[in-house]
């Protein structure tokens, strides 16, 4: 067991919150109870997730989205009142962690995907450098590289560009990082790799020789949070649970 403002305090310093310049508030977003036995993770605090995670007597859910993002309507009705009258009434805290946990350098959704794809980092880029770059472990083609990613995320990638291409360097960022393509480009990567799409990313794809693989938002930003639950449970000995609620974006 372990209190909640101690708790709160250790994820501010470890993910260096005062850093970043964000969409929305980092750290605890609901307070509940004061004491907590057992963290549950997940990706995003939807209701769904909320629900589950009651139902596995969570005393505190750990989340890579969370709420209060810059600019959506700040009054408490519909789907919002509905979540937080969740967690309200189940006195069950809410910790939402955004930039600090892509960018983190060993917990961090980013390094955990290079983790899970063998890729090697050789530097940062984009906003507040949570982007990386560097290059794949083995050599591999576009399409090697695909069914690489497919086979460890369990979900089969959209990719643009010529897949017979090898690859030299490769770069990457979790969530919606397509307006980081064109960083990507002028760093002379062969691949850049996120989880969603625009349209107009399609031609600058076919323009510019880069390749880019839209390996889903959901998929690629599953595992810093999963670490970090871990890290969580491992230095204060408490019960931490993921909980996968599907998401096919």
């Amino acid at each position: 067991m372990m209190l909640l403002k101690q708790l709160e305090s250790y994820l501010d310093i470890l993910l260096n919150i005062s850093h970043f310049s964000d969409y929305c508030p980092n750290g605890l977003q609901v307070e509940g109870r004061g004491e907590i036995k057992k963290i549950v993770s997940g990706v995003t605090a939807s209701l769904e997730f909320l629900q589950a995670a009651i139902d596995e007597n969570a005393d505190a859910v750990l989340v890579h989205h969370g709420y209060f993002w810059r600019g959506e309507n700040e009054c408490l009705v519909g789907m919002k009142r509905r979540r937080i009258s969740l967690l309200l009434a189940n006195d069950v805290s809410l910790f939402a962690y955004h930039l600090p946990l892509d960018a983190h350098p060993t917990i961090g959704n980013n390094i955990q995907l290079a983790n899970k794809l063998d890729f090697i980092e050789v530097g940062r880029f984009g906003e507040q450098n949570i982007a990386m770059h560097g290059h794949t472990s083995e050599d591999l083609t576009i399409k090697e590289l695909g069914m690489h990613l497919e086979k460890a995320l369990l979900r089969r990638p959209l990719i643009i560009g010529d897949e017979s291409k090898v690859i030299k360097r490769v770069a990457w960022c979790t969530g919606a990082a397509q307006d980081y393509f064109d960083d990507a480009i002028r760093l002379g990567v062969d691949v850049f790799i996120t989880g969603e799409i625009s349209e107009r990313i399609v031609h600058a794809a076919r323009e510019s020789g880069v390749a880019f693989i839209s390996a889903g938002h959901h998929a690629t930003e599953r595992y810093g949070v999963q670490e970090l639950g871990k890290n969580i449970a491992n230095k204060f000995g408490i019960e931490h649970q993921f909980i996968d609620i599907d998401n096919p974006v």
